[in-house]
């Protein structure tokens, strides 16, 4: 499993100081002018994400609505999130995501390139300006010796940028669940910080 930490840029950025807060316990993070306040990860996107006047896809498989429900937990969310999709068929990942034919059946469902077309065809379909995507494993059944119990891929799309991230988590079907819908929402915090440069 690779470290939530890499790749973020920002050493003290809003996101860097929740996940240290989160690893030590807490979720108390430094607030713009200095506060300490209570604020969870998604709180912390959905502020970056009308900071930055930015709309909001999400594509989901194994997560089944988990990251659209913790999003639409903060009040206002509805000021940037755009919808969610949960395509856990192979038809619906075609049909509403246009993920292509030739990548499901070369790659499979749980693969990069079908996480990156379920990205770009969430944010295709709904008209966002960034859209994350999961798609992987839960368990407890499922798993193959290529394809593990907890393998997912998380991907993220906007027009400037295209991101996509493997992870084999090794808990059960719901802290997998959990630990996914926790990646995706780190990478597009990492995403929003980043532009904020």
């Amino acid at each position: 499993m690779e470290s939530p930490l890499r790749g973020l840029q920002r050493p003290g950025g809003p996101c860097i100081s929740w996940l240290e807060h989160s690893r030590s316990g807490g979720t108390r993070q430094q607030g713009r002018r200095g506060k300490m306040s209570e604020a969870t990860l998604e709180e912390i996107v959905g502020q970056l994400l009308v900071e930055q006047k930015l709309t909001l896809g999400v594509a989901e498989s194994c997560t089944g609505g988990l990251i659209t429900h913790r999003l639409t937990n903060v009040p206002g969310s509805s000021n940037y999130l755009l919808g969610g999709v949960v395509a856990y068929a192979y038809d619906v990942k075609e049909r509403v995501l246009n993920v292509r034919h030739d990548t499901l059946y070369e790659h499979g469902a749980v693969s990069r390139e079908t996480a990156l077309e379920m990205a770009r065809g969430a944010r295709w379909l709904l008209g966002s300006d960034v859209a994350i995507a999961v798609t992987g494993i839960a368990g407890p059944g499922g798993g193959t010796p290529e394809k593990p119990v907890g393998l997912v891929y998380v991907a993220l799309s906007a027009r400037d940028f295209e991101r996509c991230e493997q992870y084999v988590w090794s808990g059960n079907r719901l802290q997998n669940k959990q630990q996914s819908s926790q990646a995706a929402l780190e990478m597009l915090c990492e995403y929003l910080e980043g532009r904020a440069r």
